[in-house]
């Protein structure tokens, strides 16, 4: 017999928290996208992305992590539709300044290059969520990850949702259980939350988002390890506990900050992760089957990417319906068309 949900106070939280999560319903199912959507109207789409992020990431390693970042915001808000890119302006409100976004989103103007390349290659013709999808798949395999092949077609939205990136976008701080219903609302599953979470092997995390993780229960889950304190005492004179600092910088991978690996896993086995919602995976006692993900994932290289490389596709497939009614292809990528 099916146990009920009366006996699985984990699954029966999940569901009490999805049912709170605001916004429109989106899934990861099978979107109207192609792999040669472009293949006849902008056959150099691959090409010219490629070289821009090429550029982009020999200026400064950082930039592979600012621009997956930027994708994965973009699609837990009303789907892979660019609305992540918009400006605000006096009519339209858009999510830059939401609270998950505010100075952490960075790299827009790589996209911004990237655009105007293709808008005099190919005028009106690639979307600027096609375009940031792309990136995120070449910024990964810029700094050592693995490929995987991009289906396209979406369309720019003509609108974006302050109120949704703030509720629907995980936060450094943020449990296990409200994380991981997040990522089902959006049709990802547990396994997709703890691959996903894997692109934290690269780029920077603000003292802001890790203060409480440091000055909190970072010494008891890693063991109170000689080098892990040497560790913690550096953070700490990183992020200083009351005030100032909250800008200052450090790698969530402090093995290989800019290599695409799994040390990110190796290190929530020491009990080091930066973020408590990274290290929640490996700790948390409701953590039964993420802990044994990160415990494989931190085996195996090669499953790490496999896993991470069909989670991305997923990712990528969260479409915002309405934007294929109403949506259109931005000229510029900070403003709907005129």
């Amino acid at each position: 017999m099916a146990p009920s949900l009366n006996s699985n106070p984990l699954v029966l939280q999940i569901l009490l928290l999805t049912l709170f999560i605001l916004g429109t319903r989106l899934h990861a199912s099978d979107p109207v996208l192609k792999l040669d959507y472009y293949a006849s109207t902008c056959p150099t789409l691959f090409e010219i992305i490629k070289k821009e992020m090429e550029c982009a990431v020999l200026a400064d390693p950082r930039n592979a992590a600012l621009i997956l970042r930027l994708h994965f915001h973009d699609c837990f808000v009303q789907g892979c539709d660019g609305s992540i890119l918009l400006d605000d302006t006096i009519t339209l409100q858009g999510e830059k300044k939401a609270s998950p976004n505010i100075n952490s989103m960075k790299g827009f103007r790589i996209i911004d290059s990237i655009k105007n390349k293709l808008e005099s290659e190919c005028p009106g013709i690639v979307s600027c969520a096609d375009i940031l999808t792309t990136a995120a798949r070449d910024a990964v395999i810029l700094v050592g990850g693995p490929y995987w092949e991009v289906p396209l077609g979406r369309k720019d939205s003509i609108t974006a949702n302050y109120a949704l990136a703030n509720t629907n976008i995980p936060t450094a701080d943020e449990g296990l259980i409200s994380i991981i219903s997040k990522f089902l609302y959006q049709g990802l599953s547990v396994t997709d939350v703890v691959a996903l979470s894997g692109a934290h092997t690269i780029g920077m995390a603000r003292c802001t988002n890790f203060r409480s993780r440091i000055y909190g229960d970072f010494e008891a889950t890693s063991g109170h390890d000689p080098i892990s304190e040497s560790h913690l005492s550096s953070l700490k004179s990183i992020c200083p506990p009351n005030g100032g600092g909250d800008n200052n910088i450090t790698a969530m991978d402090y093995d290989t900050p800019n290599l695409f690996d799994n040390s990110f896993y190796q290190i929530l086995l020491k009990g080091e992760g930066l973020l408590n919602s990274d290290q929640e995976m490996y700790s948390s006692l409701f953590g039964i089957e993420t802990k044994e993900l990160v415990k494989k994932y931190a085996a195996d290289t090669v499953a790490f990417f496999q896993q991470f490389s069909d989670s991305m596709v997923k990712l990528g497939n969260i479409i915002n319906s309405d934007s294929f009614v109403t949506g259109e292809v931005r000229r510029n990528c900070r403003f709907v068309n005129t």
